[in-house]
């Protein structure tokens, strides 16, 4: 397995990232030596705040059971105890505008449902990692785009909006995805008004980083250039 502790401390030193990336991994058993989740949280991306925040665990279906929507892209099983709930809680949505009906149906969801899944900081993962999440900021979305296109990898999909939970499955299947998020993961994972996520696959992340690399040493001598561009040219106001 890569040293993923050197490759999250070089990604955040030439992103500057502001928060760690989320290594996310569907299994069908749990790791030896990783802890269950214990406590109850509001939905899946709850998870990434917490494990952004340091620490390692898994997850099972029953643990995400109070997000509807998110239940829905990782193709959990919805308990009957909860089916009135969640057609509340979709009512509700649907009923205010925020998502129709009909759009529901059509949001992504993963091929097979995971008995277990575990997430951690990039650098402690003990799995490999099918994903990972970056809270990312203007610039670093810049910088992470056009290390993925330097690979050929390339966004294959605009932006995602609501709900969050659906570029999980979008970036399983389609490659890096970069999403606005929506209201409830903005409020459960703390996400600023100029913070968004980027979903890179755990296949290409090596590929990634090593482009970063590139693109951040360019673009530190490209600045130099731009400024004396803008002040040979640009037009007093």
């Amino acid at each position: 397995m890569m040293d993923y502790f050197i490759l999250e401390l070089q990604l955040k030193d030439r992103l500057r990232l502001s928060r760690r990336p989320v290594a996310v991994a569907f299994r069908d058993t749990p790791p030896a030596r990783v802890p269950k989740f214990a406590g109850k949280e509001p939905s899946g991306c709850s998870f990434w705040r917490i494990a952004s925040g340091g620490m390692t665990f898994y997850t099972i279906p029953s643990d995400h059971e109070n997000c509807a929507l998110g239940s829905h892209t990782h193709k959990f099983p919805q308990p009957s105890e909860h089916t009135e709930e969640y057609q509340k809680a979709l009512s509700l949505m649907a009923s205010n505008g925020y998502i129709k009906m009909e759009e529901i149906l059509a949001i992504p969801h993963v091929k097979q449902t995971p008995n277990v899944i575990v997430y951690s900081p990039l650098g402690d993962t003990p799995i490999e990692p099918d994903l990972v999440v970056f809270i990312v900021r203007a610039m670093q979305t810049m910088v992470l785009q056009e290390a993925a296109l330097r690979t050929g990898i390339g966004l294959q999909l605009p932006p995602l909006g609501r709900p969050v939970c659906m570029s999980i499955p979008a970036a399983l299947t389609q490659g890096v995805v970069s999403s606005t998020g929506c209201l409830g993961s903005r409020v459960y994972t703390d996400l600023s008004d100029d913070e968004m996520y980027l979903i890179v696959p755990g296949r290409s992340l090596q590929k990634i980083a090593e482009e970063v690399e590139t693109i951040a040493e360019t673009n530190f001598k490209l600045i130099a250039y731009h400024r004396e561009q803008r002040r040979l040219f640009e037009t007093p106001i």
